[in-house]
């Protein structure tokens, strides 16, 4: 087994690196977004063979890639929509995903459909999870859905109400922490010669002779502008395409529709079930998920006009789906439970403004309006694999030359090759390492076969494989890779995206930021100021994150 570690590191030298690159090359295709989609075009453009850069203002999955669900599904829901096409696509990627491309990352996950009318229901839901199987096509990741009686529900499922819920029906979809998939994502188009550059924000078109020849740049930290030469472009900015058309002087060929989507955290205790809930609301759909030791239950999905910067969770966002959940929950769940809360916002595509957010089609939208600009909307993060394509697609017809097929649908991502054969053994990597079982387990669903760089570290510094957090299962090792190896930046980096303990601990990780900072300063050349004034901004981010549930 062999993993290319090197040639996908991100860290300040090699930021640095392709730092002057921008300043210096030109290149195929510059993509502006550090999200899903954005780090999928740069992987699939990079594939192809074509010189490409990323930038991103902030840092990867920074917005809406570490706000979702964290759930790789085809969409039950858009079945009631008639939209067979996208489920039919998402359901395909789902099991690429979980086969091949991420099982490190991407894992089976069931679902319980509680019934409330003992025939009309298991008919009528039975014929639309038959059809969910269907669509999938020959590929079989995850199980064929089942019908659960109600003897057998109350084993799988004991907080439901037996009073309401007569039944159900079990199926599978799949589960993924979206910032770090996209993290791997980055990781692998590095790995395949991508120039990747966050902290770096686009200002404007470059342009010559009138024509778009790239982008004026400008990076956030030291305030410095200068041109990114590059043939085409490709808005990749969620929420933010249309304020990258302005910046480009374009009208562009579609409306973004935000729409604000709110998650809970609770712990273990309170919920008795051993399998994920799917609840119908009704707008939408509400999810109850296994998270760890915790459940992540949400979502809503409500017309958004506020700060993009910071969405926030407001009060009768928790209400709203504790309200949902305990209509079938027994005993039913109280806001005090609640751990944490965070908020995302979905950039929909809109064909008018008043569209209701819960109608608009979850399909996305490929902008060409001038040569040299091109730029992706709405999608769902299953699709994103497509999404870059389709965009790196409408690209390369302005390159002037032939531009091979994308290739990304048998490319594993960085840490899957390898994966399998150590999950096998887990044992003995444990009693080898003297680490336990679990702490094993968890490196490997979240590094893959880049374990063995963790590994490494902690044959050097052995102090660096003790646990971050009592209770939690992050080890030190890990804040040091992530600025060493995932391109981290900051306290924030580290904390809320490359581990999750912004939403997974009770104090927000806020108690461990000094240890955190500690252990990242002296790569990051940090002084003591520096440090003073991470911990204050990432204290002061959490407090207003979770200000909702300081109202209780």
């Amino acid at each position: 087994m062999t993993v290319s570690s090197q040639a996908s590191v991100l860290n300040p030298a090699q930021r640095h690196e392709d730092l002057a690159k921008l300043r210096t090359e030109e290149f195929d295709i510059l993509v502006v977004g550090g999200g899903v989609v954005g780090a999928g075009i740069a992987l699939d453009a990079a594939a192809r063979g074509l010189k490409v850069a990323l930038i991103e203002g902030n840092d990867f999955a920074s917005g809406t890639s570490s706000r979702s669900s964290k759930l790789i599904h085809g969409g039950l829901r858009y079945l009631e929509q008639f939209d067979f096409k996208l489920v039919r696509e998402a359901l395909h990627e789902r099991e690429l995903m979980v086969t091949t491309q991420a099982p490190h990352l991407v894992k089976p996950l069931s679902f319980l459909y509680p019934l409330h009318k003992r025939y009309i229901d298991r008919i009528y839901v039975g014929a639309g999870l038959m059809l969910y199987d269907l669509l999938r096509g020959t590929m079989r990741a995850v199980p064929w859905h089942s019908h659960i009686s109600t003897s057998d529900m109350q084993n799988i499922a004991r907080s439901l109400d037996p009073e309401k819920v007569i039944g159900g029906l079990l199926y599978y979809d799949a589960q993924v922490d979206d910032a770090r998939h996209t993290l791997m994502i980055a990781r692998t188009a590095k790995e395949h010669g991508a120039s990747l550059v966050t902290g770096i924000r686009c200002v404007g078109a470059l342009r010559v002779n009138g024509q778009i020849a790239g982008a004026q740049v400008k990076d956030v930290k030291s305030g410095e502008e200068f041109a990114v030469k590059a043939k085409v472009v490709i808005g990749a900015a969620g929420i933010w395409n249309e304020s990258l058309y302005e910046k480009f002087e374009l009208t562009p060929g579609y409306k973004i529709k935000m729409s604000k989507g709110v998650h809970i955290i609770l712990p273990k205790s309170a919920i008795d079930a051993k399998t994920g809930i799917i609840l119908k609301t009704a707008i939408s759909v509400l999810f109850i998920i296994p998270w760890g030791d915790e459940w992540l239950v949400g979502t809503t999905d409500t017309p958004y006009t506020g700060d993009r910067t910071s969405p926030l969770a407001d009060q009768s966002d928790i209400e709203y789906i504790i309200n949902e959940a305990n209509k079938v929950l027994v005993p039913q769940i109280r806001i005090d439970q609640v751990i944490s809360t965070y908020a995302g916002l979905r950039p929909l595509v809109s064909p008018a403004k008043d569209s209701s957010t819960t109608k608009i089609s979850r399909e996305h939208t490929v902008d060409h309006p001038v040569p040299g600009f091109v730029s992706i909307a709405g999608g769902k993060y299953t699709t994103y694999r497509v999404m870059a394509k389709d965009a790196v697609d409408a690209a390369v017809k302005d390159l002037g030359h032939k531009v091979p097929a994308s290739t990304t649908r048998t490319i594993p991502l960085f840490g899957a090759d390898g994966y399998r054969e150590l999950e096998k053994n887990i044992t003995h990597l444990a009693q080898e390492r003297q680490m336990s079982t679990a702490t094993i387990t968890h490196l490997l669903n979240r590094y893959g076969s880049a374990i063995t760089d963790l590994f490494a570290a902690i044959a050097v510094e052995p102090q660096l494989g003790e646990l971050l957090l009592e209770g939690q299962p992050y080890i030190k090792a890990e804040v040091r890779y992530a600025v060493t190896h995932e391109g981290a930046r900051s306290l924030e980096d580290v904390l809320e995206r490359r581990l999750r303990l912004s939403i997974e601990s009770g104090e927000h990780g806020v108690a461990i930021a000094l240890l955190v900072a500690g252990l990242i300063a002296p790569i990051l050349g940090w002084s003591d100021a520096e440090i003073e004034s991470e911990i204050a901004t990432y204290t002061q981010k959490m407090k207003a994150e979770m200000a909702s549930l300081d109202e209780r």
